[in-house]
C-alpha cells in the first residue's frame, strides 16, 4: 500500500518546502522505503519551460523530456530516483486537460465546474503510480491563502476523505521568525498559517519550523498547543551551512520519526544515515578551494543554474575540495576586458541558455580560456559558444554566428546581418525510431529536443577515458545545433568532435585534447549530477580546476 504525504507552506515563500520534501525522502529511503516525490503548482503555465529563468528559476529536465519545477532536481539529487513527466503538473496543465475534454464531449455535456472536475483531475494525477511505492510524497507550490492554490488544497482534502483512515499524511512548513529588537522567537506567524489551512479543511499533523536556530522546548510546546498537534511533531529546521545536512539535521530533530508514528508505523526500524554524514564530512573538511568563474546571462539569481552549482559541489565532494563560485554577467565583457575578471580563476563555466543578450561575451570567455590554457567548460549554449569562438579563431571566419540570434533580430524587428551560421536550427533528428521535426517558428514550449538521447565517444578521447565508456546517455534542451561544415578545418587545428549522436550527425561533444581541460557538451550533464554520485565531467573539472590552483 502506498501511504501518501503532502507537504504544505505558509507565512512566507521559498522556505524550503522541496528541501524538506527531498530530505524526508532520503530518510524513509534510509529506514528501507521507497518513495516517490511530485510537486503540484498552482501556476497556470502549462510547464515552466517558457518561463524565464528570473521568474522561476532554472528548467529541470526529465528522462522522459518533461520540463520541470526546479525542486524535482532537488528530489533526484537527495533519493537518487529518476522523474517523471507525471512528477510534476501545474494548474495550466490541469484546466488544459480538462477543457480538451470538454471540448471532445467527454463531460456528456456537464456544467464544468472547479469542484468536481478539476479537483477530480487533481486526484486522478496524485494517485497515478499508486502501489508502485512505499511513500508518494506531494509537494504544494505556493503558499496556504493562495488563490491560485485553493482546488490543489480542496483536492488532498478531498482525496484522504476518499481513502481509507492511515493513508494520508499533512505535513506543514512554517516560519518561526527571531525579532533582534526584542530577541525572541515569534510563534504567532505558525498559528495564523495553521489556521488559515484549518478553515480549508486540512489540519496538519506534522509541522516543520523553518527558523534561524533550533527552537527550544518552550516554543515547540506553545506551537503544539495552540495548533492542535503533539509536541513530538513540531519539528525544528534550523538554519544549516549546506543543505546536504538537511536528511541528518530532519532525523535528529525527529521528522521521520513523527511520519512513521503518524502512520502508526515501525519506530525502531534502523536508519542508515552513514552516506549523509560522509558527504557532510567531506564538504566539512575540504583540502583545498578553487576559483570557478561561471560567465553567464541570469547570474543574478542563482537559482537559474541551480543544478549547475550542485553539480559543482559534488564535483568539489569527490576531490574533497570547497568550489568558490564567482558569478559574473557575460554582457560585462562585450565592453570590458575580460583579464581581470578571469586571469585569477582556477576554471570557467558557461551555462545554458537562450538569446543574443552576452553572447559575444561567452565567446570571448571562451577564447579567453583556450588561448590561456584554463579549464574550460561550455554547456549546451557554452559549447555552441565556443565552437564560433574556435571557427573564428582557427579557421579565421569572422562573421561566424548563431542562426538563433539571427532568428531573434528578425522576429524583433531589428537588423539582420549577414553570418556564416556555425549554429544552426535543428529541423529533423532521431527520438528513438521515431524522426522528430520542427519548424523555426513552432510555439516555443516543448518543441525543443528534450530528455535523454544516446552520444558515442571517441575511443582514445579524455571524455570516453573520464566517462569510462564509449556509449552514454544525457539529458537535452536546446532548439539550436553545432553545424559540422567546419569539423574537418576545426580538427585540423587540434580539435575533436569526441562524441556524436547514434547516426552521426549531431555534435555532443567538442574537446581540445592538447590543452589541460577544455570540453564542451551540447547535453546537460548537471542534471544528472548526485552528491553520492558526481557527474564524472564535474569531478574531473574540478580536478584540473584544483590542479590549475597549484600552478598559479
Amino acid at each position: 500500500m502506498t501511504r501518501y504525504i503532502f507537504i504544505t507552506g505558509g507565512v512566507v515563500s521559498s522556505l524550503g518546502k522541496g528541501l524538506t520534501a527531498a530530505a524526508l525522502g532520503a530518510l524513509l529511503q534510509a529506514r528501507g522505503y521507497s518513495v516517490r516525490l511530485r510537486k503540484l503548482d498552482p501556476y497556470l503555465n502549462v510547464d515552466p519551460g517558457t518561463m524565464s529563468p528570473f521568474e522561476h528559476g532554472e528548467v529541470f529536465v526529465t528522462d522522459d523530456g518533461a520540463e520541470t519545477d526546479l525542486d524535482i532536481g532537488h528530489y533526484e539529487r537527495f533519493t537518487g530516483v529518476s522523474a517523471r513527466s507525471s512528477d510534476c503538473i501545474s494548474s495550466g496543465r490541469i484546466y488544459s486537460s480538462v477543457l480538451e475534454r470538454e471540448r471532445r464531449g467527454g463531460y456528456l455535456g456537464q456544467t464544468i465546474q472547479v469542484i468536481p472536475h478539476v479537483t477530480d483531475e487533481i486526484k486522478n494525477f496524485i494517485r497515478e503510480g499508486d502501489g508502485e511505492t512505499d511513500f508518494m510524497l506531494c509537494e504544494i507550490g505556493g503558499t496556504v491563502g493562495d488563490i491560485e492554490g485553493l482546488p490543489f488544497y480542496e483536492a488532498i482534502r478531498q482525496f484522504a476523505l476518499d481513502n481509507e483512515f492511515g493513508k494520508c499524511l499533512f505535513i506543514h512548513v512554517t516560519l518561526v521568525p527571531y525579532l533582534e529588537a526584542c530577541s525572541e522567537l515569534k510563534t504567532k506567524p505558525t498559528q495564523h498559517s495553521v489556521k488559515e489551512l484549518q478553515s480549508i479543511g486540512i489540519s496538519p499533523d506534522i509541522l516543520v519550523c523553518r527558523s534561524e536556530q533550533t527552537l527550544p522546548s518552550k516554543e515547540r510546546e506553545k506551537i503544539a498547543l495552540f495548533c492542535n498537534v503533539k509536541p513530538s511533531s513540531v519539528v525544528s529546521a534550523p538554519d544549516l551551512p549546506n543543505i546536504y545536512e538537511a536528511p541528518v539535521s530532519y532525523h535528529e530533530q525527529g521528522l521521520d520519526h513523527a511520519v512513521l508514528n503518524g502512520f502508526a508505523m515501525d519506530l525502531n526500524s534502523p536508519v542508515k544515515l552513514e552516506p549523509w554524514a560522509e558527504v557532510g564530512n567531506r564538504i566539512s573538511t575540504v583540502k583545498g578551494e578553487v576559483r570557478v568563474a561561471i560567465v553567464g546571462k541570469y547570474t543574478g539569481l542563482e537559482d537559474a543554474y541551480k543544478s549547475i552549482n550542485e553539480a559543482l559541489i559534488h564535483g568539489g565532494i569527490a576531490n574533497q575540495v570547497c568550489v568558490r563560485s564567482e558569478w559574473i554577467q557575460a554582457e560585462v565583457f562585450e565592453q570590458e576586458d575580460p583579464t581581470p575578471y578571469l586571469e585569477s580563476c582556477d576554471a570557467i563555466l558557461i551555462p545554458g541558455g537562450f538569446g543574443e543578450r552576452g553572447s559575444e561575451g561567452k565567446i570571448k570567455a571562451a577564447g579567453f580560456a583556450r588561448a590561456h590554457k584554463i579549464p574550460f567548460f561550455g554547456i549546451c549554449l557554452g559549447m555552441q559558444m565556443a565552437v564560433i569562438e574556435m571557427v573564428r579563431s582557427l579557421v579565421g571566419v569572422k562573421n561566424a554566428g548563431s542562426e538563433e540570434f539571427d532568428h531573434e533580430r528578425n522576429v524583433s524587428g531589428g537588423t539582420v546581418r549577414s553570418f556564416e551560421p556555425v549554429v544552426y536550427h535543428l529541423a529533423k533528428w532521431q527520438q528513438g525510431n521515431e524522426t522528430v521535426s520542427r519548424s523555426v517558428d513552432d510555439d516555443k514550449g516543448a518543441t525543443m529536443r528534450l530528455g535523454a538521447y544516446r552520444a558515442c565517444l571517441a575511443e582514445g578521447s579524455r571524455v570516453a577515458e573520464i566517462y569510462q565508456a564509449v556509449d552514454v546517455s544525457e539529458r537535452h534542451r536546446h532548439r539550436y545545433e553545432v553545424n559540422t561544415r567546419y569539423r574537418e578545418e576545426l580538427e585540423s587545428h587540434g580539435v575533436k568532435f569526441s562524441g556524436m549522436s547514434p547516426d552521426g550527425q549531431l555534435p555532443e561533444i567538442v574537446e581540445i585534447p592538447d590543452h589541460p581541460w577544455f570540453i564542451g557538451v551540447q547535453f546537460h550533464p548537471e542534471l544528472k549530477s548526485r552528491p553520492f554520485n558526481p557527474h564524472p565531467l564535474f569531478a574531473d573539472f574540478v580536478r584540473a580546476a584544483f590542479v590549475q590552483s597549484h600552478l598559479l
